[in-house]
């Protein structure tokens, strides 16, 4: 029985009556267009077609989640670039991984739509290569954009004074380092190492994970591990070093507080809540939300190389749309939890703020704010 239990639409569970019920010859693949099949893995003619239900349900939630993404990466983008205080060479690093999330899912959602009302690819072998590479290009570019926020923060808050400030000509030279980086990747399946097929449910098309030859083997493990476990390592090792700096430097205010028998040398409400937990909250949540999102799809890829299980094509595009998703949550973890991010909000768009945000500056450290760094800069 389906998940979502019997279909109630009568054409369809006629065509599954007629076929032999749930052992029928109708598969997944029937309504694939006769150019797009040699791109087909014969793994996938095993399953019958998924419940018309899930197509709408995949076609809603990706639209929603590309409405979503791309208002809320668009605003981000505005603000930052507009307002003359944020124009600093560590938000530009925030600006790029907003404007990777945006033509993710501005590139990815409408597509994706318009095939789960098909219940099919529709739009031919090309379209089908240029959304896999653009998805897998905008995926790892975001990938990697939060690994160099990453280390810009460990370079201001472990380091301090003696770290090198960053400047526009070097963050724009780590932005295209990045992007020349990701394209390399992303366009090799293109040219033959790997290729990029339909996803299970055939509504999507990514990486080429079923094939068992090594060449294509090789990529999944390559990619896996410049895209996934590198910048994933990164992130953790430069979040393990700030909670610690930050914690020692707490402690250190603390004792110094006590020294001068006071019971804190912080005012307000940054006394009622330490750095180090902010920046604790702030770094869990970064590597839990990174993690959850791009690991199903990990196992997805793995699981088809290696071979260990059975995929389904209802589990492979769920996978794939819960990496997409982080596209949506990006901004949040990097611009909402940014205090002057929220102040210039509340100035230009007053409808969408509760309240006028205050200024703390533990808040600052704690949402990675590189103050520091800006004012080295300017020096």
């Amino acid at each position: 029985m389906s998940v979502m239990g019997e279909p109630n639409f009568a054409a369809w569970s006629a065509q599954r009556v007629m076929s032999g019920a749930f052992g029928g010859n109708i598969t997944v693949v029937d309504k694939v267009p006769p150019e797009m099949l040699f791109l087909v893995d014969s793994h996938w003619y095993q399953y019958p077609p998924l419940n018309p239900l899930w197509h709408g349900i995949l076609g809603f939630v990706i639209g929603v989640l590309g409405c979503i993404s791309v208002f809320g990466n668009g605003m981000v983008i505005y603000i930052f670039t507009t307002t003359k205080s944020l124009r600093t060479p560590s938000n530009f690093l925030v600006v790029n991984l907003a404007f990777s999330d945006f033509l993710m899912m501005f590139c990815m959602s409408p597509p994706m739509v318009i095939n789960c009302y098909y219940e099919t690819w529709v739009l031919g072998p090309m379209f089908c290569q240029i959304y896999g590479m653009l998805g897998s290009l905008f995926g790892c570019t975001s990938i990697w954009t939060m690994t160099l926020i990453a280390m810009d923060r460990y370079n201001v808050i472990v380091k301090g004074l003696s770290a090198k400030p960053l400047t526009k000509k070097g963050v724009m030279l780590r932005i295209f380092i990045v992007w020349l980086f990701t394209v390399g990747w992303t366009v090799a399946p293109v040219l033959g190492w790997n290729r990029y097929v339909p996803e299970g449910n055939m509504t999507a098309c990514g990486t080429d994970y079923l094939s068992q030859d090594w060449l294509s083997k090789s990529y999944i493990f390559a990619y896996s591990f410049f895209c996934y476990f590198m910048p994933l390592f990164g992130i953790i090792y430069c979040y393990w070093f700030i909670v610690q700096a930050v914690a020692a430097h707490e402690k250190s205010m603390r004792e110094q507080a006590k020294k001068m028998n006071v019971a804190t040398l912080r005012s307000g409400d940054a006394a009622n809540t330490s750095a180090e937990c902010k920046l604790a909250k702030v770094a869990l949540m970064t590597i839990a939300l990174w993690f959850f999102a791009w690991t199903p799809y990990l196992i997805t890829n793995w699981t088809g190389v290696l071979q260990t299980a059975s995929i389904s094509p209802l589990a492979t595009i769920w996978c794939s749309l819960f990496a997409k998703a982080n596209a949506v949550y990006n901004p949040i973890v990097y611009a909402i939890s940014h205090p002057k991010y929220k102040q210039a909000l509340h100035k230009k768009f007053p409808s969408l703020s509760c309240a006028p945000p205050a200024s703390d500056d533990a808040t600052s450290t704690a949402s990675g704010v590189t103050t520091a760094n800006e004012e080295k800069t300017n020096a």
